[in-house]
């Protein structure tokens, strides 16, 4: 009776061992279940979305089971987004307006210079930021005035909401008291960076402004007040059309989230945004 009585116990200690040991594993896989498929949602500026693509790619590459979605939607929109949390981070390319930034944390990642940009064939290599800034308005029409050849301008922005352009605008002064763009009206509005690109390169009269990351051969990019827009110029501010690339998210935010903005500010995620941009961190 004894031996039959202690059998049993022996049984049942077994069994409660091996329901522990499957309910631990179980548990286990679902932790790692639940956070492969946490999703964290990145929207905003498509300047700011490239670098970021690279960098989620890399986040992935070294262990994280996250994902990490993001969108180029243009700075304004993210920004929305962060704000009204249809979206876990914000990307901006230009500073937050005093009316955007109540309860929300702005991180910047890097900066970047604001090229412009002209067909290669253009003779003009330099301008002063105020000539810059009259082409854009309208008044200088003809590259006549600025040292080219008797050539009409054909002026080339970005679509409203565009961070870049926002950024343009704010350095140049291009907004007037009612805080509405003072770029004259027959401007080619370009959807993209790549759009701008495309149009400055195919249009021998044309000007435009893309961030200093984009450039290549394709298009030129002028001197403005006699210095280029090179990352050592950006950094020691002899170039002065800039503006820092920013994420942006509520105090609360959670915590897949802020692991991916503490690995942008990591070595690693630095040395990807060196790439193209000035880093935060050297």
């Amino acid at each position: 009776m004894k031996k039959r009585l202690f059998s049993c116990i022996t049984v049942l200690a077994l069994g409660t061992m091996v329901f522990a040991g499957c309910t631990s594993q179980d548990t286990t896989q679902t932790a790692e279940s639940k956070k492969g498929s946490v999703k964290v949602s990145i929207v905003g500026s498509t300047t700011v979305a490239e670098p970021m693509e690279q960098l989620a790619a890399k986040y992935k590459e070294l262990g994280s089971t996250d994902n990490v979605e993001i969108q180029g939607v243009g700075s304004s929109a993210g920004i929305k987004a962060a704000i009204d949390g249809t979206a876990d981070i914000g990307m901006s390319s230009r500073e937050l307006k005093e009316e955007e930034k109540a309860g929300i944390v702005e991180t910047v990642i890097a900066y970047d210079g604001i090229a412009v940009v002209v067909h290669p064939s253009n003779g003009v290599a330099d301008l002063t930021k105020s000539q810059v800034k009259d082409i854009f308005e309208g008044v200088i029409t003809n590259w006549k005035e600025v040292g080219g050849i008797d050539q009409d301008i054909v002026v080339v922005v970005r679509e409203a909401g565009s961070g870049t352009r926002g950024a343009f605008e704010e350095i140049l002064k291009l907004i007037d008291e009612n805080k509405a763009s003072t770029v004259v009206e027959t401007a080619v509005v370009a959807e993209g960076t790549g759009a701008v690109m495309a149009s400055v390169a195919t249009k021998e009269a044309a000007i435009g402004f893309v961030s200093e990351g984009f450039l290549d051969e394709t298009v030129k990019a002028v001197s403005v007040d006699g210095a280029a827009p090179t990352v050592e110029n950006i950094k020691t501010s002899k170039y002065t059309i800039s503006r820092p690339l920013i994420l942006i998210t509520k105090a609360d935010i959670k915590a897949e989230a802020q692991a991916v903005i503490d690995f942008v500010l990591g070595d690693a995620g630095q040395k990807i945004m060196a790439e193209k941009y000035i880093p935060v961190k050297n």
